[in-house]
């Protein structure tokens, strides 16, 4: 199973792009600088998409959803038609509250567990992709409404672990896409924070 779309799932404008919800976008973006790939907006997709290109694997594409979290699904379907791919051949990176910040989990079956974007996703790309879930959890306070928490921005604190973990989130996203998810559940599935 190889991995020709990576997806990150966010929303678009200035006033989301430190939030908790966008964390998918914040290491998509890392990851695409760090291999020098440049986005375009291509509105026949409602996307921003880069191409990477792959030594001996042929073109992996990067897409960042302009259709807003809950609509996530309506740019990524379209793209896998376009390109033939099936959903098993698509990575998914997105925040997960039932993953404590700064953990990573690496899944391919499951409901949406809440998660709107992901919900989306099962609906017009069908189960069988492959997630790369980031921790954003636990909710504090408790009693926060869940809308308010995943649209809030990082603490000063938590900040400054996103930021130190960045080199893990891009270190495990290079071990999926290069060496599968076997290998990447594997590794990055364990409780402990490196």
């Amino acid at each position: 199973m190889s991995i020709s779309l990576v997806a990150g799932l966010g929303n678009p404008g200035r006033e989301y792009a430190a939030t908790r919800h966008n964390l998918g976008w914040i290491v998509l973006d890392a990851w695409a600088a760090k291999r020098g790939l440049s986005w375009k907006t291509q509105s026949q997709f409602n996307a921003e998409i880069a191409r990477w290109d792959r030594p001996g694997h042929g073109p992996c594409y990067l897409m960042k959803p302009l259709t807003y979290m809950n609509e996530s699904g309506r740019a990524v379907g379209p793209l896998m038609r376009f390109y033939k791919l099936e959903p098993s051949n698509i990575l998914a990176i997105y925040d997960d509250l039932t993953i404590d910040l700064p953990l990573v989990k690496v899944s391919i079956t499951g409901s949406a567990g809440g998660h709107n974007g992901v919900a989306s996703l099962l609906e017009h790309v069908g189960p069988g992709f492959v997630r790369y879930r980031l921790g954003i959890g636990p909710k504090q306070p408790p009693h926060m409404d869940l809308k308010d928490f995943v649209l809030g921005k990082f603490t000063e604190d938590q900040n400054a672990l996103v930021n130190r973990q960045l080199d893990h989130y891009l270190s495990g996203l290079d071990l999926l896409l290069f060496r599968g998810v076997d290998a990447a559940m594997n590794q990055l599935n364990r409780r402990d924070i490196p």
